[in-house]
């Protein structure tokens, strides 16, 4: 059954500070609650969209967890990032009117639908890109004990920012689809979650995961390369 179209209230979302010109009073914020496109439900392993696909709208994530991947030339899905809500996908589709991954499902989620000629997106291109150039980093020199260490904080304070826990977290991915957006493997990953349990850095019971220490997780980060 195709679920029913719910209107969003600009008024109410986590967005607005991104799509929505400042100062506006509770009146005017009103008026363009008649604006915004409908939201729709999708269920946990469906497409949002494919790479290839005509790009009409930006998608604003308003519950669950998405993932964006590409197809490597061996066949293998590679994982360019992970999505929450109060996040925005489908950037990627602007320059070449077609977006260059497909966006999965991790969870049953709901998305909004904004079409882009309403959208003020500078600002969110602009965070989209401070983001995008934070991952280049993480996956520039790091040893993989780093990598894990950052997305880590990295997945709890855009968790926190958003009225979740600053130290408890449900990994909505697979360890696999983990390793493949740090670039490393399965066994690795497994690995330096078990290390980080046993230095007391961190509780993993399943998808659970609790940071004990996080002072510990940022001296990882931070800690001098040795060349």
């Amino acid at each position: 059954m195709t679920p029913q179209a719910i209107k969003v209230a600009c008024s109410n979302c986590n967005l607005r500070e991104l799509c929505m010109p400042m100062g506006l009073s509770d009146d005017e914020m009103g008026r363009l609650d008649d604006l915004v496109a409908t939201r729709r439900k999708i269920k946990r392993g469906t497409s949002l969209f494919a790479n290839g696909d005509r790009f009409t709208a930006l998608y604003a994530i308003r519950t669950g967890f998405f993932k964006t991947c590409i197809a490597t030339a061996d066949g293998r899905d590679q994982v360019t990032g992970f999505q929450m809500a109060g996040e925005v996908i489908g950037l990627d589709g602007i320059v070449g009117d077609r977006p260059t991954c497909d966006a999965v499902a991790l969870e049953d989620a709901e998305k909004g639908l904004i079409a882009f000629r309403k959208l003020h997106v500078h600002k969110i291109m602009s965070r989209e890109i401070v983001r995008e150039h934070g991952v280049m980093l993480l996956l520039g020199s790091m040893r993989a004990e780093e990598r894990l260490a950052a997305f880590l904080l990295n997945l709890v304070q855009r968790l926190h920012a958003r009225g979740f826990s600053q130290s408890e977290l449900v990994l909505r991915m697979t360890r696999e689809e983990i390793g493949s957006y740090l670039g490393l493997k399965l066994e690795t990953v497994s690995r330096t979650f078990s290390k980080f349990a046993e230095e007391g850095i961190v509780e993993v019971k399943q998808r659970h995961v609790r940071i004990v220490d996080t002072e510990a997780l940022r001296a990882i980060v931070n800690a001098p390369s040795c060349d």
